[in-house]
C-alpha cells in the first residue's frame, strides 16, 4: 500500500532556484513551483499544500507581505511556511519568524539540509494535527460519558420517584408539580436579583432535579399510615414527620458512594428542610428564619401550595385564590416573608400550572 506523498509549494521569482529546488524535492514530495506571491495566493484559493517554501525578496509582493495574507485567512493560516532568502542576518530572520514562519533557510541552500528541515516541520505539523484530532476525539468521549452519566442519573431518579409515588397515593403527580412551581420561583428570583450571589453558584437544572427527591423518605413509612384515608393521630403524624430525616439519611448513604456530590447535597437539603417553618415551629429540627436553607424555604411554598390545590382523602382541593390567601396568612410564621412577596408576584403562573395539570 503506497503512502500518498505530501504536497509542497515552492515560491521564488528566480527560475534557477525553482529548478534546483524542484529537482531536490521531487523524489520525496509533490512539488508545485510558482514565481510570485500573487500566483501563490491564487493557487491557495483552490489547493492547500502541506508546506510552503517562500522566497522573501520578490518583486511586486515580497515574502513578508505574502505570509501576512496567508496567516490572515482561516483556511490557510495553519500551513507551515519556511522562508528562503539570501539574507543572513538576525533581524531578517526574527521578522520572518514573528510573521508566522516556522523556519528560515538561507540561499544557496543545501538540498540535504532543505529536505531535513521540511521533514522536521511536516512531522511537527502531523503531530499537531494528531493532537488536535485526539483532543477532539477526547472531547467526544467526555461528552458521551457525561451524557451516559446524566441518563443513568435520570433513570435512577425516575425509579426512586416512582417508588415513592406508588407507595403514597397523595404523592401522585405531586413531585412533578412541586418541581414546576419551584422552577417558577427560581426564575422570579433570578429576574428580581434576589439571592443573586447564591443562585449564580447553583446549577439550576441540577437543583430542580434534586428537588424531586424531597419525599424519598416516605419509602420507609408504613403503608397503614401512608395510605390512611382519614386524619392521622398524633403518633401517626409523628411517624410521617420522620420521612424528612429518613430521606436525608438515604441521600447521605448514596453520597458515600457517588461522585455526584452537588446534586445529592441539594437533594439532602430539600429532603430535610422542606417542612421547617420560618417561626421555628416546623420539623424535624425546628430551624428558624434564615437558619432554614434557601432550598427548604422555597420548596415549603411549592409543597404547601400543591397540597392546598389538590384533593386529599380528608379534604377537597381549594381554589387557587383560597390557597394564595392561606399561604399569605403564613407570611412570617410558616414562610419567609420575602419569598411570600415573590410568590405573590408570580402566583398567576402557579394558577396556570395548576389548571394545566388538571386539563
Amino acid at each position: 500500500m503506497s503512502i500518498e506523498r505530501k504536497t509542497v509549494f515552492l515560491v521564488d521569482d528566480d527560475v534557477t532556484n525553482l529548478t534546483v529546488g524542484k529537482s531536490a524535492l521531487t523524489e520525496y514530495y509533490k512539488v508545485f513551483t510558482l514565481d510570485s506571491g500573487s500566483r501563490l495566493l491564487k493557487m491557495l484559493e483552490k489547493n492547500i499544500p502541506d508546506l510552503i517554501l517562500l522566497d522573501i525578496e520578490m518583486p511586486e509582493m515580497n515574502g513578508y507581505e505574502t505570509i501576512k495574507i496567508i496567516k490572515s485567512k482561516p483556511e490557510t493560516c495553519g500551513i507551515p511556511v519556511i522562508f528562503l532568502t539570501g539574507k543572513n542576518d538576525d533581524e531578517s530572520e526574527l521578522e520572518g519568524l514573528s510573521l508566522g514562519a516556522v523556519d528560515y533557510v538561507t540561499k544557496p541552500f543545501s538540498p540535504q539540509l532543505l529536505l531535513k528541515r521540511i521533514e522536521v516541520h511536516l512531522l511537527v505539523e502531523s503531530q499537531r494535527q494528531e493532537l488536535i484530532n485526539y483532543n477532539d476525539h477526547l472531547q467526544e468521549i467526555v461528552e458521551a460519558k457525561t451524557k451516559s452519566v446524566v441518563e443513568l442519573q435520570d433513570a435512577i431518579l425516575k425509579t426512586m420517584i416512582e417508588l415513592v409515588e406508588r407507595r403514597d397515593y397523595e404523592t401522585g403527580g405531586h413531585i412533578e408539580r412541586t418541581t414546576r412551581y419551584l422552577k417558577i420561583l427560581l426564575a422570579a428570583m433570578m429576574k428580581q436579583s434576589l439571592e443573586k450571589e447564591k443562585l449564580s453558584s447553583w446549577n439550576l437544572d441540577l437543583v430542580l432535579k434534586s428537588a424531586q427527591l424531597h419525599d424519598v423518605g416516605k419509602i420507609a413509612i408504613q403503608d397503614s399510615i401512608l395510605r390512611k384515608p382519614g386524619s392521622l393521630t398524633s403518633e401517626e403524624f409523628g411517624e410521617i414527620k420522620k420521612h424528612t430525616v429518613v430521606g436525608e439519611e438515604i441521600i447521605e448513604e448514596i453520597k458515600k458512594n457517588s461522585a455526584e456530590q452537588a446534586f445529592l447535597e441539594h437533594a439532602g437539603i430539600f429532603a430535610a428542610t422542606h417542612h421547617e417553618k420560618w417561626d421555628g415551629t416546623g420539623y424535624p429540627r425546628g430551624l428558624k428564619g434564615e437558619e432554614i436553607p434557601l432550598q427548604g424555604r422555597l420548596l415549603a411554598i411549592a409543597d404547601v401550595y400543591d397540597a392546598l390545590v389538590s384533593d386529599r382523602p380528608y379534604k377537597k382541593a381549594f381554589t387557587h385564590e383560597k390557597a394564595v390567601e392561606i399561604i399569605t396568612e403564613g407570611k412570617g410564621r410558616h414562610f419567609d416573608p420575602i419569598l411570600i412577596d415573590l410568590f405573590l408576584s408570580v402566583s398567576d403562573e402557579f394558577k396556570n400550572e395548576n389548571y394545566t395539570k388538571k386539563a
